[in-house]
């Protein structure tokens, strides 16, 4: 099956001479859920807005469900898009505005597609609300209910729980595992690692412009993360022995834990002789246990080494 999205060779350079974007290639496969994680400034709105049609790339290439971008009407009829901004128009009900971004795409009224996104969103109780009578949080809501009006296949949510409720990232993650049922491709990107975490099926790391890494997320954690034995200590340990530094031991403030971290990926733990070397210098313990790396951590380090 052909991609939904196929990006090839793509740059940006300003007017001002800065490159937003390095050569970017990349393609994302129908239904999957594509994390792309970034720190402030690294290209990932500009990306998002190239694919959109909204910013005009420098070079490169980007076909979306088989259409170039050149066909505009073809290829944006297949993207809804959720910007950081709120950006709606105050004085319409939420009912009106959302019925009007169906509308915009050309497809015929639907009220019953439209009340079960309504609900979906928790929205359906604010259908005849004036859009400036809503909190920042129903707003944002509403922004996904109009990129969900025309049933896209490739749903952009570019930092989409920003700033927002416990309550709605919850709903939000909750949509989206729905939608990626229904066979709708969702590209995300966010500040929240814990989301990428959480939903998921591959991620992208973009820094200064330049794709830096993608992997299923999985593979990733696994290549790439590393694990740590934490030892609880039968008696506190006022320093780490000379004869343990080859390990690299991290001792707690109460002297009470060392942290021992190992690649994952290594021929060889050190864990054997990390314990026959305690058991050398008469240290005893009561209790161990391993901890996996986070996808923060390892989003971390990669662009620690970028820089």
């Amino acid at each position: 099956m052909s991609p939904i999205l196929s990006i090839s060779g793509l740059t940006k350079t300003y007017a001002s001479g800065f490159q937003a974007l390095k050569t970017i290639d990349l393609e994302i496969e129908r239904g999957e859920i594509f994390a792309l994680l970034g720190p402030n400034g690294a290209g990932k709105t500009t990306l998002i807005s190239i694919v959109c049609g909204l910013v005009q790339p420098t070079t490169g290439r980007v076909t979306i469900g088989g259409h170039d971008l050149s066909d505009y009407r073809a290829a944006r009829s297949l993207i809804g898009l959720v910007p950081q901004e709120l950006t709606t128009d105050a004085f319409e009900t939420v009912w009106a505005t959302v019925s009007f971004s169906r509308a915009l795409f050309g497809h015929r009224r639907n009220p019953a597609l439209i009340e079960q996104i309504l609900r979906d969103l928790s929205l359906w109780e604010k259908r005849d609300n004036r859009i400036f009578t809503l909190s920042g949080g129903m707003k944002r809501r509403v922004m996904i209910a109009k990129a969900l009006a025309h049933e896209p296949q490739l749903l952009f949510l570019d930092e989409p729980t920003a700033g927002v409720d416990v309550e709605l990232r919850q709903d939000m993650w909750n949509l989206v595992s729905r939608l990626r049922d229904q066979g709708v491709t969702v590209i995300l990107t966010t500040h929240y690692i814990e989301e990428a975490e959480e939903m998921a099926d591959r991620v992208g790391v973009i820094n200064k412009g330049e794709l830096i890494l993608v992997d299923r997320k999985a593979d990733l954690m696994r290549k790439l993360g590393r694990k740590q034995l934490v030892l609880h200590l039968n008696e506190p340990l006022a320093e780490i022995p000379s004869a343990l530094a080859r390990f690299e031991l991290e001792r707690s403030a109460s002297g009470r834990e060392l942290v021992y971290s190992y690649d994952t990926q290594a021929s060889r733990t050190g864990i054997t002789a990390l314990l026959q070397a305690l058991s050398d210098e008469g240290i005893t313990f009561r209790d161990l246990e391993t901890s996996q790396s986070s996808l923060e951590e390892i989003f971390v380090s990669l662009v620690s080494s970028t820089r």
